[in-house]
């Protein structure tokens, strides 16, 4: 299967963060975006480079910033030839690096909400389809707060999966300064990803495992530690990540470990905590893990 390959060019690329990998790749079977968290220098650039590399796809990169405009993401219209001809950007791509989001203006930000709900770009009254697949892979940096724009909960909601890169084991570190990693080559191309999408949404779900997903998003909703539930499409993004998660795994139906593997990364960005509890100290992965405690079978 060629995301298999995929998993161990990128494997050789990125030492010591096999889960990392393994959850980029079941959000993208199953056709999501990602938001990738971390310190600086942990890998989030490279894993998107060498991802859209070992699968064959085009890339862009699109540097936020907070002069950045939302023309400068999605394109512009200029005179030429006694006309006026919209000029793609780098949004025109497959798999589009919007590194450090959070730097642009809500409004720079928001450019990218139809693109990733809709695969189209609405630029001077006309709509511009996007390629296939279509893949948005954002960074983020989590302690810096000066002059950065937290995303809000209408675009965050649009990714289907937030993955926490920390830094690698000991046992990575000795390999990470004395071998240099090599951009791979491609091993997979775009038909795949079709097929892969067809393949996981055929993933077989147990009504248990429904019932489950649906009592989460009840107790999220009646948490008092919370301002508001999991939505319906967080729910959808639970179901379609944890798919993907058994789709790698080499299975055609959904296990308890595949709902509880993708809990974190598919709900932990969609759990807004209230200011009492956040004046309080709790976090939000407690809550989740109490939630899930609670959810899922033990």
């Amino acid at each position: 299967m060629a995301i298999l390959q995929v998993r161990d060019a990128l494997g050789d690329l990125l030492f010591g963060q096999e889960d990392v990998v393994n959850t980029l790749l079941a959000a993208v079977t199953s056709g999501g975006h990602v938001l990738l968290e971390g310190l600086p220098g942990l890998g989030k650039t490279l894993l998107a480079r060498g991802f859209a590399a070992a699968s064959g796809l085009s890339y862009r990169r699109i540097q936020f910033t907070p002069d950045l405009l939302p023309a400068d993401v999605t394109g512009t219209e200029v005179w030429q030839d006694e006309r006026f001809e919209f000029r793609p950007g780098p949004l025109f791509g497959q798999v589009v690096l919007a590194d450090e989001i959070n730097r642009a203006t809500p409004k720079t930000q928001s450019a990218l909400l139809e693109a990733m709900e809709e695969r189209a770009v609405t630029a001077y009254g006309i709509r511009h389809e996007l390629p296939s697949p279509f893949l948005v892979i954002a960074t983020q940096n989590p302690i810096e707060i000066e002059g950065t724009y937290p995303l809000p909960e209408a675009q965050i909601d649009r990714f289907m999966a937030k993955v926490e890169i920390a830094a690698p084991k000991r046992e990575a570190w000795m390999r990470i300064l004395s071998e240099t990693p090599q951009m791979p080559e491609p091993v997979a191309e775009a038909q795949n990803f079709a097929e892969l999408k067809d393949r996981v949404q055929a993933v077989r779900v147990a009504s248990s495992a429904l019932e489950a997903v649906i009592n989460l998003a009840q107790l999220a909703a009646e948490n008092p530690l919370l301002r508001f539930g999991i939505s319906p499409r967080g729910a959808k993004a639970w179901l379609a990540l944890a798919r993907g998660f058994a789709v790698l795994a080499g299975r055609e139906y959904v296990e308890w470990d595949d709902l509880r593997t993708a809990a974190r990364p598919a709900l932990i960005h969609r759990l807004f905590l209230t200011e009492e509890a956040l004046f309080d100290g709790v976090h939000t992965a407690a809550v989740l893990e109490e939630l899930l405690s609670k959810a899922l079978p033990a």
